[in-house]
C-alpha cells in the first residue's frame, strides 16, 4: 500500500509540472497581445498584482490546510522565517518580480514570442555561473557538454546565425530577454534557500505581491495606462491567475513528490511550448533553425541535470 502511495505521488509530481509547462507557456504569448495595449511595466505591475491577490487569496481560504499538507508530503517544511529569510525574499522579489519581467517584456516587444520563449533557456546558463562563481558549488565535466549546448544555442538564437553582423541596436530585445533571464536565475538560485518552508503560498504570494505594488506605484508616478480593452482583459487574468499564480503552487507541488532536480529538467520544456503556443496562436515565424537550436538547448539542460548532484 505505501508503495502505490508513493508511486501516486510520483505521478501526480509529473502530471503537476508538465500542466505549469503548458500554462506558463501561454505567458509569453498572452503577452505579446496585451503589449499592444500597456507599457511593459503596467502590464508587470498588473500581471504581478493579480498573481499576489490570487495566492494570498487562497492561502487565507479553507483549502490552506489542505494545500500545505500536501506540499508538505514527508519533508521536514520549517515553520520559522528568520531576518535573513525576509532579506532573501526582498532580493528575489526585486530580482524575480520586478526587474526581470519588465526588462523581459520591453524586450518581448521587440522580437517574437517564439525567439524569446527559447531564449529563456539561459536562464539555466547563468544559473549554473553563479552556482560556481558564487556559490562555490562543484561543476562536473559530464555537466560542460551541457553547458556548451545552451551557450551555443543562446548564441545562434540571440544573432540569427549571423554573429559577424551582430550589432547591439538591431538585437536590443534580444539582449533585454537574456539579461532578464540573468535576473530571473538570481531569483532561482536563491529561491531554494526559501523551498524548505512550509508556508510556501505565503511566500509566493508575497513575492508577488512586493513585485506589483513596487510596479504599480512606478506605473501611477509615470502616469502609465492601465486600462485594456475588455476582450483583453481574459488574457490579462490568465496570465495573473494561471500562468504566474496556479503555476508556482504546481511547481512548488512537483518539487515535493518528484524534486528539484526532476522538475527542474522537465520546466525548461516551457520554452518549446510557448515557441509552439506563440506560433500557432500568433502566426509568428518558427524556422527549423529555431526549432533544432532550441532542441539543442533543450538538450544541454537534460545533460545538466541529469549530472547534477543534489
Amino acid at each position: 500500500m505505501a508503495d502505490q502511495i508513493v508511486v501516486s505521488d510520483k505521478k501526480w509530481g509529473y502530471v503537476s509540472v508538465f500542466a505549469a509547462t503548458i500554462l506558463y507557456g501561454i505567458w509569453n504569448t498572452f503577452s505579446k497581445i496585451l503589449l499592444q495595449d500597456l507599457d511593459p511595466l503596467a502590464l508587470s505591475a498588473l500581471v504581478y498584482c493579480i498573481a499576489g491577490i490570487f495566492l494570498f487569496a487562497v492561502r487565507f481560504s479553507g483549502f490552506n490546510n489542505t494545500l500545505m499538507g500536501m506540499l508538505d508530503s514527508k519533508s521536514e517544511a520549517e515553520t520559522h522565517m528568520s531576518r535573513k529569510d525576509y532579506l532573501v525574499l526582498i532580493i528575489t522579489s526585486l530580482a524575480g518580480s520586478v526587474i526581470a519581467p519588465v526588462i523581459y517584456l520591453t524586450g518581448l516587444n521587440q522580437i517574437t514570442a517564439v525567439s524569446a520563449s527559447l531564449l529563456l533557456n539561459a536562464e539555466v546558463l547563468f544559473i549554473i555561473i553563479i552556482g560556481i562563481l558564487v556559490l562555490n558549488e562543484r561543476f562536473q565535466k559530464k555537466e560542460g557538454i551541457g553547458l556548451i549546448l545552451l551557450l551555443i544555442g543562446t548564441v545562434f538564437l540571440a544573432t540569427n546565425g549571423n554573429l559577424h553582423e551582430f550589432s547591439v541596436s538591431d538585437n536590443l530585445g534580444t539582449l533585454l530577454v537574456i539579461i532578464a533571464a540573468f535576473f530571473w536565475s538570481i531569483d532561482t538560485t536563491m529561491s531554494k534557500f526559501l523551498s524548505n518552508k512550509r508556508d510556501l503560498l505565503g511566500v509566493s504570494a508575497l513575492k508577488c505581491s512586493i513585485g506589483g505594488i513596487i510596479l504599480l506605484i512606478l506605473s501611477l508616478i509615470l502616469g502609465l495606462n492601465l486600462k485594456i480593452p475588455l476582450d483583453h482583459l481574459p488574457y490579462l487574468l490568465f496570465i495573473g491567475l494561471v500562468s504566474i499564480g496556479f503555476s508556482f503552487v504546481m511547481i512548488y507541488y512537483a518539487i515535493r513528490k518528484i524534486g528539484s532536480l526532476r522538475t527542474g529538467s522537465i520546466f525548461p520544456f516551457t520554452s518549446l511550448f510557448g515557441a509552439f503556443i506563440a506560433f500557432i496562436v500568433l502566426g509568428e515565424p518558427f524556422t527549423y533553425e529555431e526549432l533544432a537550436f532550441g532542441l539543442l538547448m533543450l538538450l544541454g539542460v537534460f545533460i545538466i541535470y541529469r549530472y547534477q548532484k543534489k
